[in-house]
């Protein structure tokens, strides 16, 4: 069969027919990697300044091609590029429409490249940008928690283990808590920067290229720290995506974890906190009901983030070294992965300046469930010389009595705690105050507000 010329591909010569149109559709990643197109313009550029530089090709040749990319990528922010899926891919839909504009100079812009290392630059280039961006909204939802902790570091609540009441702690202690999780997930975006900063170009299609060509510069034209070492490693490396959405997906982790305390504390058994109206629902049945649907889609899309990075490691895990058609699907996996972590930072961020912790409930809840227990022995360890585990057991007691005399343990008398030990004195009655017992907590990174208020300051400092 002949193939027609207005949808010949680049390697048609070498075939006898057409492609199947099934496999065209299915083969076909425009529609994903569309995405890269300023990366794949940028990249083109640099490739084509470079062999200017190396007089690979002429000065004359070069300055037409890069004239035309500049062209295209205006055509396509102004939308009006017409993305054909009979060519693949964004580089050849680039390399047609380059054809069309400047002629026959076009066909020297491939030269010393090959769609492997193009692929994988591109790709590379777009994560750097993308994970500078999640770094942006992970420092705002930061600078939110910051604002909101401001406000009530004196704000007294049940510390929950299990779930059950523990030791009273600060509202703010618990949200800078996030706080810290989300310092170690910009860090882990940090660290994937300088992991993939090395470029690809060059490498080709995968071992390397007989023309002169100088890696150093496109390396640092494009903004990477170095080339590559191995040209088979990276046409075939996609750690980097690996890096990407392991990151996604820990982040979304943190998230997820917040949004679901936000919707325990939330729920009419608690009633810890509350949602202004417009980060919340309503029922097409029930008249009264307010819902946080924003929490539960934040904990219910780090199933997504999940998903990608396993969906990413089993496409690599039997891959042989070098380049094969199944790494075609890694964009679209990360590209899915950015823009759900994205909407759920945001999302996060929105929620938290919503809040409204409800003190009173707070209060209330802190000295229900004997949260100043552990204060107790540690009393009896610190003025009355006891071991902690006798100091403990002495404890057990006073709780046990209390908890039969349904009272709470700073409403028992002086002389109802002399029954378990007749050394105690007044100042006990102070230590089991649920306020003084979180303000009690100075050691470095413990619940009292003015271990609270130093933390905020140093905060502030690292987000400048």
């Amino acid at each position: 069969m002949k193939i027609k010329n207005k949808n010949k591909t680049v390697w048609s010569k070498r075939f006898k027919s057409q492609t199947s149109k099934s496999f065209q559709r299915i083969g076909a990643s425009i529609n994903t990697d569309k995405r890269l197109y300023k990366q794949d313009i940028f990249a083109s550029k640099i490739h084509t300044q470079m062999l200017i530089k190396q007089k690979i090709i002429s000065a004359k040749d070069g300055k037409k091609i890069i004239s035309g990319l500049e062209k295209i990528l205006k055509k396509i922010e102004k939308g009006n590029f017409s993305f054909k899926e009979k060519y693949e891919d964004i580089h050849l839909n680039i390399e047609k429409k380059l054809f069309e504009i400047i002629g026959p100079a076009a066909g020297h812009m491939h030269t010393a490249r090959s769609r492997n290392d193009q692929v994988v630059t591109d790709f590379k280039l777009w994560i750097k940008d993308s994970t500078k961006e999640i770094i942006h909204q992970i420092n705002e939802l930061m600078k939110s928690i910051l604002k909101k902790s401001e406000k009530y570091t004196d704000a007294t609540m049940p510390g929950l283990t299990h779930l059950k009441n523990a030791q009273p702690i600060s509202f703010a202690h618990y949200l800078l808590a996030y706080f810290e999780m989300l310092k170690r997930d910009k860090k882990r975006f940090k660290n994937n920067l300088i992991l993939l900063d090395e470029s690809p170009l060059g490498s080709a299609a995968l071992s390397g290229t007989s023309y002169k060509i100088d890696r150093n510069f496109t390396s640092k034209k494009l903004g990477f720290k170095k080339p590559t070492d191995n040209s088979i490693d990276s046409v075939s490396d996609r750690d980097f995506a690996i890096d990407f959405l392991y990151a996604s997906a820990v982040c979304a982790m943190h998230l997820s974890r917040l949004a679901e305390d936000f919707i325990i504390m939330n729920s009419d058994a608690y009633q810890l906190i509350s949602f202004s109206d417009r980060m919340l629902t309503g029922s097409s049945i029930m008249p009264q009901k307010k819902n946080p649907d924003p929490a539960e889609l934040i904990r219910g899309r780090t199933g997504i983030n999940y998903g990608k990075l396993n969906s990413l490691l089993t496409i690599m895990k039997g891959l042989p070294i070098s380049y094969f058609k199944d790494l075609q699907d890694d964009k679209s996996l990360v590209f899915d992965g950015y823009d759900t972590l994205k909407d759920t930072l945001i999302m996060a961020n929105e929620l938290i300046k919503s809040i409204t912790p409800n003190r009173n409930r707070m209060l209330k809840m802190a000295n229900e469930g004997y949260t100043t227990a552990t204060d107790l022995s540690d009393y009896l360890v610190r003025e009355k010389k006891l071991s902690f585990r006798e100091a403990y057991n002495i404890s057990s007691k006073v709780v046990n009595y209390a908890e039969k005399k349904s009272k709470k343990l700073d409403q028992l008398s002086l002389n109802e705690l002399k029954k378990f030990f007749k050394e105690i004195d007044s100042k006990v009655q102070k230590i089991l105050n649920v306020k003084n017992s979180m303000n009690s907590k100075i050691s470095h990174g413990g619940t009292a507000e003015q271990n609270i208020k130093k933390m905020l300051k140093k905060y502030k400092k690292e987000l400048k």
